[in-house]
């Protein structure tokens, strides 16, 4: 049994179903399915009982799964001593990062990081702040937006002015579309509070998309207007009409932190990647 094949085990128990953990792991379900069979008959036993919605664990996988959460705990604990007692920046860095973030500043701070950290193993997983904050605990680092994580060692890192973007003047005697764009329900909440309080604008709610970056897009050809953090406002998005989100004459904004486990900092690649961090000119 290799660690990868425990780390499986529990990524199938943790969602459920092939399908939905070969979306997760970026595995073919075939691939998952062909694995989850040579170690159910490495173990002898049947690992999970498949019904048509999801996989149950048997009894025989329950002692299983404890037994991979154990095996896993020891690896991570052992290598965590091993790079504490060489000093040495090396290893693997794993990161949960925000996907606003990750799309449009963790690249430069990702090359800058494997250029002067070579040794180091990246570990990355990017979604919307809320499915970051669930899995926090699978990571080293994680970068969120919104509040910062309760129980962990934040520190902030930018403040990010909510905008709405159109390529007509942004005026209440015309009705437009709005683009609305998946994200995490603070951010929802944030801009529908705004929404509900603007007497003169007037809005039909009609498009819904996946990423905030199709949301733009559609906005830049006339299609609607949309709400985008000034930290993805391109020059000739700022050339089109906008106007700043305001709460009592105070601007909105979304707030960016980093945000990790007391004592990870120890590890010197995480001390080193937060360094960068919180040294960076973000806005």
């Amino acid at each position: 049994m290799k660690i990868e094949d425990y780390r499986l085990l529990l990524q199938l128990c943790k969602y459920k179903t092939i399908r939905s953990t070969a979306k997760k792991v970026l595995i073919s379900q075939p691939a998952i399915t062909q694995r989850l069979k040579y170690i159910e008959d490495y173990f002898g036993v049947n690992i999970f009982v498949r019904t048509p919605k999801q996989l149950i664990l048997t009894a025989a996988g329950e002692q299983i799964i404890k037994h991979a959460e154990k095996m896993l705990s020891q690896e991570t604990r052992l290598h965590n001593e091993l790079m504490e007692s060489k000093g040495k920046v090396g290893g693997t860095l794993s990161l949960g990062v925000s996907s606003l973030v990750s799309q449009h500043n963790l690249p430069i701070i990702l090359e800058d990081y494997t250029k002067a950290y070579p040794h180091v193993t990246i570990d990355l997983i990017t979604g919307v702040s809320e499915e970051i904050r669930q899995s926090a605990a699978d990571f080293h680092v994680c970068i969120v937006r919104g509040e910062p994580l309760a129980d962990y060692t934040c520190s902030h890192l930018f403040s990010d002015p909510l905008y709405l973007f159109d390529t007509k003047k942004v005026a209440g005697d015309v009705v437009r579309p709005f683009i609305e764009f998946k994200t995490d329900a603070e951010y929802q909440k944030l801009v529908e509070s705004w929404i509900m309080n603007q007497t003169k604008l007037r809005i039909r709610r009609t498009i819904k998309v996946d990423q905030f970056e199709t949301a733009k897009q559609l906005m830049k050809r006339g299609l609607g207007m949309t709400v985008l953090p000034r930290s993805i406002a391109t020059d000739d998005l700022l050339e089109l009409p906008h106007i700043p989100l305001e709460w009592e004459g105070k601007p909105l904004a979304r707030e960016t932190w980093v945000c990790l486990k007391e004592g990870i900092r120890s590890l010197p690649q995480v001390d080193a990647f937060v360094n960068m961090l919180v040294s960076k000119t973000w806005m």
